[in-house]
């Protein structure tokens, strides 16, 4: 078993989880998995955060948007991490040189971004896939719109963007509340679906983990694909989507030869009619952190 990994995997799962319960989990001594984790942790290889699901924030229309670019592509990149409606830029190879994800209110600022990004210096020209539905992602989680949140609760929520895994008692000192009190404020934000507490895991090429973005073109039996796409290990995200391809997703493996297998089984499906995938190269940006609170003049 590869250690990292599966650590990196229960950590998407439940980003808070206890030291002891994630060497239970994965079957080794707990100092063996607390030293790796504050390994990978210092090593910038994983991050564990917070983020703030998009439907509470107003962000009710999520894209991915394909960029082909005239020249370098570092400067469209540096633009694209700046703005701050994208969530994921990643330069990759393939059809495109850039691909990043979108979020934003309504279609009609949607319109207008993608305006933007067409007039920017260095764009070619661009392809848009709006999500429907999230199939499954780590940081999409289920708000219902049935929670009301105060002060206190977004100090918490910003800490934990920064440090998902922040003990419970430096949150309380921070808040001016006892540990039980925040604990069960937190707990509250997680079960209401207004934050998921997940890793972000550092991939590209000079990293241990590859991911390839992969568009898919469906025939009738598409939840069947979609079905085995939620249950499948090396699929990080999946979304239906309105565009060129009814679902997209990305997969991340180890090597080159896992993340070809992974794409000869999507291949293999039987409401697979085509399928296009695109290398991540360099991610230059993956920050779900959002401000809860309005902005001061």
């Amino acid at each position: 078993m590869d250690l990292d990994a599966e650590l990196v995997r229960a950590l998407q799962e439940d980003g808070r989880a206890s030291v002891h319960a994630l060497a239970e989990r994965l079957g080794h001594p707990r100092a063996a998995v607390s030293a790796r984790l504050r390994g990978m942790l210092a090593e910038g290889a994983v991050r564990v955060v917070a983020a703030v699901d998009p439907a509470f924030l107003g962000q009710h229309v999520l894209a991915h948007v394909a960029v082909r670019v005239d020249g370098a592509v570092e400067p469209v990149a540096q633009r694209l991490r700046g703005m701050q409606e994208t969530v994921l830029v990643s330069a990759v190879g393939g059809a495109h040189d850039l691909v990043t994800e979108v979020r934003v209110g309504s279609t009609a600022q949607l319109q207008e971004l993608l305006a933007t990004l067409r007039a920017a210096p260095g764009v070619a020209d661009i392809s848009t896939l709006i999500y429907t539905t999230v199939v499954k992602g780590f940081f999409v989680s289920d708000y219902a719109g049935e929670i009301v949140i105060d002060d206190i609760d977004t100090a918490l929520i910003e800490l934990l963007q920064q440090d998902g895994r922040m003990r419970y008692r430096a949150l309380a000192e921070a808040v001016r509340l006892s540990p039980s009190a925040v604990t069960t404020r937190v707990q509250r934000l997680i079960a209401a679906g207004v934050i998921t507490i997940s890793a972000v895991e550092a991939r590209g090429l000079t990293h241990r983990q590859l991911s390839m973005g992969v568009g898919l073109v469906l025939a009738d039996d598409d939840e069947a694909v979609l079905a085995a796409l939620r249950g499948w290990r090396g699929v990080d995200f999946a979304a239906r989507t309105l565009g060129r391809f009814d679902a997209v997703a990305t997969l991340v493996e180890p090597s080159a030869g896992a993340l070809f297998a992974s794409l000869e089984r999507i291949r293999s499906l039987a409401g697979v009619r085509r399928v296009e995938a695109w290398l991540h190269l360099a991610v230059v940006k993956e920050d779900y952190a959002r401000t809860l609170r309005p902005a001061t003049a």
